[in-house]
This record gives C-alpha cells, structure tokens and sequence, in this order.
C-alpha cells in the first residue's frame, strides 16, 4: 500500500524560480505526510497559459506576442538544469515526484516549447520525459507537437506508472500505447475539469483495470493576475474561479477513492494498493487475456524528432 499526494495549488504565474521553489514546499508538505509520490499538474512550471482560451485571434497580438516571449523566457530548460532544486528534492525525501511544464527546446534554436511531463524517482533521476504530442486547439499557437520518445511506462517502488497529458488521453492508441506495457498507475495531469473529464477518467480505470490519478489545474483570476498590462484585464475578477481544479483518484474498474477537489485548495491523499490491478483485470484485460493480437497490432514510432539540418 503506498500513498500517493496530488497537490492542487496554483503556481506563480510566469516565474520559473518561485514556481518551482513553491514544487519543492509542497514535495516537502507532502513528503511529511507519509507519501511516496507527489503529483503535480498540466504545465505547472511556470504556469498554464490560460490566456490562449480569451484571446481574440488576430485581435490582441501585441499582449500574445508579450505573455509568449515571457513565457518563453521562464520555461524550464533541462539542459541548463533548471529542474534540479525538484529533483533534489525528491532524493532528499525519498519519493516519486510527477510535474508538469513549459519546456524550452534545449537545440540551437531554443524557442520551441512544449508541453512536457516528467517523472522524477525517488534517487533524483528522470525516469521519463514526455512531451505532449498534440497541443489542443489555441494551445497549438503556444507549443509545438512533441513525439513518441515518451509513451513509456516505467518502473517506481510505487508500480508500473504512465503518464498522458489531458486530451491525450481521448487517443485510444496513445492509452494503448500505456496499456501494453503493463501500466498500473496511470496519471492524467489536464487543464480540463467537470463531470464529463471525470467520467472519461473512469472509463480509462475501468478499460485499463488500473488506478487512475487526475490532476487538474487550480487557478481563479488573481492567479492569473501577473502584473502584464492587458492580461489582468482579461481577468478582472480576482475571485473568479479559472480551474475548478477537480483532482481525483480512481480505482481499478472506476471507483472514486478520493475527490473530486473542487474549487478548494489542497493536497488530495489516497491509498494505492497495486495488488487491485490483477484483479481488475481478471474478467477484461485489453493487453492480456482479452487482446487479438492475431488481428490488430499496435506500432510506436519512438524515434525523437529529427533536427533540422543545414548543409
């Protein structure tokens, strides 16, 4: 039995530095409270640009190119290291810590970013990288389409654990792509909310027959209030609620075991029991007895996109 935390708490919108200082407080908090793996959610370094969802296409340029270009400026780069104060902070308590960010695209270009989910191991080390594989509608003018380098599922001393970001998980060869290796942890880090993303959610328990983790986003207008002129015009009211958050754990076959966190603040805990998955899967396991792969086959292309090249 291992205890997992999913913190829903906003980040500091636009400073990598805080947001992240912020990562390593809660992995503490947590940490404190007995749990082996801390979650965090959708882009949480340095926050998720909302912004994209009210911005008047062709009609506010000037504050997108301004709110991108600081975006850019305070994305996390791995190459440089800006990552590791959270991945000491994992070795230093000894757990699983899951984030989201903003990735700036460590070539020689460097102004690509991405959406990227990372696993941490409890020594410090990443022990997997995804990047979202495709933005959904406005957020494509903000990050560009990752690739299959990250449909891994890796071992923790908490399971067999996959993560898909969001409306990936409405992919059905993406969450194939998880199921297939055995996955028994299945994190959903999405900006998405409400009771259709929830049952979505539940559906994947019960097709999987594994746990569940969603972790939603947490935001009301003064978390999007970051000092840009024209931006806090966008949110006027600093008690509007952005995100709902609506973090959840779900069991094996759907059951909610903790959650929905709605509209508050907060680290939702939960125990996670992985012996529960074998039985979960005993009347239907889509990767096991329940599979025809006589008739269909799933092929993963997980070659990392190739750089441009001039000669």
């Amino acid at each position: 039995m291992d205890r997992i935390a999913v913190v829903q708490n906003p980040p500091v919108l636009l400073d990598r530095r805080q947001s992240i200082d912020r990562a390593v407080a809660f992995v503490g908090e947590a940490a404190a409270q007995d749990a082996s793996m801390v979650v965090f959610s959708e882009a949480f370094l340095p926050g998720y640009p909302a912004w994209v969802w009210r911005l008047r296409p062709g009609g506010d340029w000037d504050l997108s190119e301004q709110l991108h270009t600081r975006l850019l400026a305070q994305a996390v780069d791995l190459s440089r290291g800006d990552l590791d104060p959270l991945r000491e902070a994992a070795r230093r308590h000894g757990v699983t810590v899951l984030c989201g960010m903003n990735e700036r695209d460590g070539t020689a270009s460097g102004t690509t970013l991405f959406n990227s989910y990372v696993v941490i191991g409890p020594d410090g080390r990443l022990l997997n990288h995804h990047r979202k594989l495709m933005p959904t509608n406005p957020e494509r003018m903000v990050w560009g389409a990752g690739d299959g380098t990250g449909l891994n599922v890796v071992d923790t001393p908490c399971g067999r654990l996959g993560t898909l970001i969001c409306w990936e998980n409405y992919m059905p060869l993406a969450r194939y792509a998880l199921y297939a290796q055995g996955v028994e942890i299945y994190v959903a880090p999405t900006y998405d909310s409400g009771d259709d993303w929830i049952e979505s959610l539940r559906h994947i328990a019960r097709e999987a027959g594994c746990w569940v983790v969603g972790s939603g986003n947490l935001l009301r207008g003064r978390d999007m209030q970051a000092g840009i002129e024209g931006l806090d015009a966008l949110y006027p009211d600093a008690g509007e609620w952005v995100n709902p958050g609506d973090s959840v754990v779900i069991a094996p076959g759907g059951e909610v075991v903790a959650g929905p966190l709605r509209q508050a603040p907060g680290i939702l805990y939960a125990e996670l029991d992985v012996s529960r998955v074998a039985a979960g899967r005993r009347t239907l396991d889509v990767a096991g007895h329940y599979a025809r792969p006589d008739i269909f086959r799933l092929e993963v292309n997980r070659q990392p996109q190739a750089p441009v090249n001039f000669t």
